[in-house]
């Protein structure tokens, strides 16, 4: 294809003021004007013409390795290829419209064999919008992407051209997460030490110098920054899986060939292990306040408690099945009596009611595998039955205003319960009570502990909570069942009659 330089100048006629181009008599200085380049590309799918041309040139040397360069960009595409002669064209059409750099050869070379974008100018930031926007998954797992798309990757890496991303670049973004939370802390302190000075130093109506005091403090306060979260170890996890999907996305598009977030190592964030509320770490908590883990579970003699004091409610079924068959709250509270055969003793969990912040929305459950029907036993029978009546009498006194929902579990006006007002009811019949927390959601593995004390293994207690795999359940629940499987062996070895005492039997005294 044709390819040539040119010199020309602007000077104009003093006269017709027309340019004068060639005629211009200062041409034969060398120095006087400036360069051009203009390559033939090959012509686009219909056939019509398209070429390079660039100018502004100082020198007639400099024209020269332009054009050599995008010749070379043009020999990168075979000739028995026409897609990639088109694309070479398209791609040098482009950065000639816009008056862009000519791209390296090498970097152009591996991209055209690769099938990758030429241009390779989309940046994280970008391509992190584009992929969020074409996500099509659960309301409040996109919600998880786009916090950490917005609050981590954008600011720290979000620049970066993205088939420039590599693994430093990673490390660096945790390093930094890592050095916030450092500073997170000192401030979070800080403001403690800050909110105890606001307080009164003595009981009592504080005089007017402490009264000024206080003012001061709190101004003070006020301009401290507020309390903040810092970004544990399973949050730096679930950043990680974030962008990892969604650079593997990008590989699929052949936008990059490598992705670093699969290798970037980061401290482990597991989630925590559920222990049992034994009467040594309760009595350490009413001593302490401290819970020894964020996930604690009851025995079944507290949720025994626990339905005692519930039972007058009108949520009572809702506490006794999810303790017991281990439903989640949102499929609790979406719970149709559709999926609900009381005659065969089976419930199927289809439908959960989840909030974005606020407000409640419904989907399908948390995953395929969650939509499992599940045995009832014959005491669960019996509190749905008498929930049903209930439900019945509400539906007769609320006469026209009464909404058919389908639920099981609803308002007195048969709307839709927010999964939020079930919440609190838990922590209301709580309170009037002397157990040890925990929270609605930790009713699930107070479920895996009632299977588990009833007979059950992991696989029974996998199939119950309709866990994706067993490993999940093992993972979550070997720390907890051993201490069933105590109670359980001190009650087997209770039943073996013997002539003397354990103890005396070995010698003990």
């Amino acid at each position: 294809m044709k390819g040539s330089t040119h010199r020309r100048c602007y000077c104009r006629d003093p006269k017709t003021g027309k340019p004068l181009g060639k005629k211009c008599p200062k041409l034969s200085n060398r120095k006087h004007g400036s360069y051009s380049v203009r390559q033939e590309l090959p012509p686009r799918p219909d056939g019509t013409r398209r070429s390079f041309s660039r100018a502004g040139y100082e020198s007639l040397k400099d024209a020269q390795k332009d054009l050599d360069h995008i010749r070379g960009l043009l020999a990168l595409a075979a000739p028995d290829e026409p897609e990639e002669l088109d694309r070479i064209g398209a791609f040098l059409e482009r950065v000639a419209d816009e008056k862009a750099p000519l791209p390296d050869i090498e970097t152009t070379r591996h991209r055209l064999r690769f099938g990758l974008d030429l241009t390779g100018r989309l940046t994280v930031a970008e391509w992190l919008d584009e992929w969020l926007a074409a996500k099509r998954t659960r309301h409040t797992t996109n919600n998880g992407y786009a916090s950490h798309i917005r609050v981590h990757l954008k600011p720290r890496i979000g620049h970066i051209r993205l088939d420039r991303l590599n693994v430093g670049h990673l490390v660096e973004m945790f390093d930094a997460i890592a050095d916030a939370n450092e500073v997170i802390a000192a401030e979070n302190e800080a403001r403690r030490e800050q909110v105890a000075r606001c307080k009164p130093t003595k009981p009592g109506r504080p005089a007017r110098a402490e009264r000024d005091r206080i003012a001061r403090e709190r101004a003070k306060l006020a301009e401290m920054p507020p309390f903040r979260r810092q970004t544990g170890p399973a949050s730096r996890q679930a950043i990680r899986r974030t962008l990892r999907a969604s650079l593997n996305a990008a590989i699929a598009r052949q936008l990059i060939t490598f992705n670093p977030a699969a290798h970037v190592e980061l401290q482990s964030g597991k989630r925590p292990k559920p222990l049992l509320w034994t009467p040594e770490r309760v009595e350490r908590w009413r001593a302490t306040g401290e819970k020894p883990s964020p996930v604690m579970v009851w025995t079944p003699e507290q949720f025994g408690t626990f339905l005692d004091a519930a039972e007058g409610d009108r949520l009572y079924a809702l506490f006794h099945l999810c303790g017991t068959r281990g439903l989640r709250r949102g499929e609790g509270v979406g719970q149709e009596w559709e999926y609900v055969d009381l005659d065969a003793r089976t419930i199927t969990p289809a439908r959960a009611i989840t909030v974005d912040g606020w407000d409640p929305y419904e989907d399908d459950p948390k995953t395929g595998g969650s939509a499992a029907t599940i045995a009832l036993d014959s005491v669960n029978v019996a509190v749905l039955r008498a929930h049903r009546a209930r439900q019945q009498a509400e539906r007769e006194a609320a006469g026209p205003v009464w909404q058919e929902t389908g639920k099981v579990f609803t308002n007195e006006d048969g709307s839709s319960l927010h999964p939020e007002t079930a919440s609190e009811a838990f922590r209301r019949i709580l309170a009037s009570t002397d157990l040890p927390p925990i929270t609605f959601r930790d009713l699930r593995h107070v479920a895996a502990t009632l299977v588990h004390a009833g007979g059950g293994d992991l696989h029974t207690i996998k199939e119950t909570l309709r866990h994706s795999t067993i490993l999940l359940a093992s993972d979550t629940y070997t720390s907890l069942l051993p201490e069933v499987d105590r109670s359980a062996a001190e009650a087997g070895v209770r039943l073996i009659p013997r002539a003397r005492p354990t103890g005396e039997a070995h010698g003990d005294a």
